[in-house]
């Protein structure tokens, strides 16, 4: 197995209960994070290093890259596993998985490329390299089927992980924040370059919802003590009050909710992320576009969803993808999932603090509104809601048991 960052290390830890559920004898090997090692896995490299974002950062790591992927690569050519699976990082894995596939080694790839959106083209790739997909989203099943690529819609794990009825007390008691306190989740990324272009804005834009209500506190979870520190850094040059930074160790010890999270039966767990417990305790979520404003959407919360990328970035993105903007209007899982702005998307120009605080302020403010968010994600959260990690692993011993593919 190869896991790429962090939603993925969550994803495949799913997978590695569900395969234990059925052998607890299974063995797993590759590259992985800390909640994949917790379920037992055995991590050749760390799962950071494989954690790229744009092109500058993937060209100055070319030559670590490309060292993780030989090895990788040589180490499962040797010993061939019964089956690979990669988990998204779909530039690293789906290269590894035609490599392996064309030597006999049956290939399942968990969490489809976004080719509804971006370079639809890729299906020729991964046709070629997978022998078997697990998509999170049921309009992806169809996609693949068309295409005559073997498919298996496994709902989402985090459906079966969050719960449908967040308690917001009991996630302001782990955090230690007042129960009756306006709080405001600040979330401008896991990745280094994504903090630097957002937390400025985000940060401006606390400052103008701090003018209209000066008790308004904000929580910032981070994912590790070096985007902590990056962070601190833009807080410095746009300083607010009542703002508090929170990591695991911040927060008390929580078991994620489900047990399919809790490992059960093979005696492993792995605490829920900090960053759950932020967006639970939250009345609204300011959120960088990606995994995380699905979480938001899991957690019931209205959000602002916003992104911005470099013109020379989009530039390249566009070159290379032929495409201007993505085939659809949406940007934010939640809006794609729904089909509607069901929560307001500020991208590039107009990801401006003042646009960012006049949506966050009706985010936070408009009791309305938040009960229509709250129903429309609850509806979302059951059409999501399978028994992930035992359809996928179904899916992983049946690709197994048929052998070179």
């Amino acid at each position: 197995m190869v896991a790429g960052e962090p939603s993925g290390d969550l994803l495949a830890a799913r997978i590695i209960d569900g395969l234990h559920h059925h052998d607890a004898s299974l063995q797993f090997q590759g590259i992985g994070g800390p909640r994949m090692l917790a379920q037992g896995f055995e991590s050749w490299h760390p799962m950071n290093a494989l954690t790229v974002f744009g092109y500058v950062d993937a060209l100055k790591r070319i030559p670590s890259l490309l060292s993780i992927y030989g090895d990788t690569k040589r180490r499962l050519l040797a010993q061939p596993p019964s089956v690979f699976v990669g988990i998204d990082a779909p530039d690293f894995n789906l290269k590894l998985e035609l490599q392996l596939r064309q030597a006999g080694v049956p290939t399942v790839h968990f969490v489809g490329p976004s080719i509804w959106a971006w370079r639809y083209e890729r299906i020729h790739k991964i046709r070629e390299a997978v022998s078997h997909m697990l998509v999170l989203f049921p309009f992806e099943e169809e996609i693949y089927q068309k295409e005559g690529i073997p498919v298996t819609y496994v709902g989402h794990p985090l459906a079966g992980t969050i719960p449908m009825q967040p308690d917001r007390a009991a996630a302001r008691a782990r955090l230690g924040l007042e129960p009756g306190a306006r709080i405001l989740a600040m979330m401008p990324g896991s990745r280094s370059s994504e903090i630097k272009v957002l937390a400025p804005r985000f940060l401006q834009a606390l400052r103008l919802l701090q003018e209209r209500d000066p008790a308004l506190q904000c929580v910032v979870p981070m994912v590790s003590a070096q985007r902590r520190a990056e962070f601190e850094g833009f807080l410095r040059q746009y300083p607010v009050s009542n703002l508090r930074i929170v990591t695991a160790e911040d927060a008390a010890p929580v078991a994620a909710p489900a047990p399919a999270l809790a490992g059960q039966g093979n005696g492993r767990s792995a605490p829920a992320p900090v960053a759950w417990s932020v967006m639970e305790a939250a009345d609204a979520v300011l959120v960088a576009s990606g995994t995380a404003t699905l979480e938001a959407a899991l957690f019931k919360r209205p959000m602002v969803i916003s992104y911005y990328l470099p013109t020379w970035m989009r530039r390249i993105m566009s070159w290379k993808s032929k495409q201007q903007r993505p085939y659809l209007p949406w940007v934010g899982l939640p809006n794609v999932l729904l089909r509607d702005f069901a929560v307001p998307e500020l991208l590039q120009d107009d990801a401006t603090p003042e646009k960012l605080a006049e949506a966050t302020w009706t985010a936070l403010t408009d009791t309305a509104n938040a009960a229509r968010v709250e129903a429309r994600f609850t509806a979302l959260h059951r059409d999501l809601l399978r028994d992930t990690p035992a359809l996928a692993a179904q899916a992983i011993i049946e690709v197994s048991s048929r052998g070179s593919v």
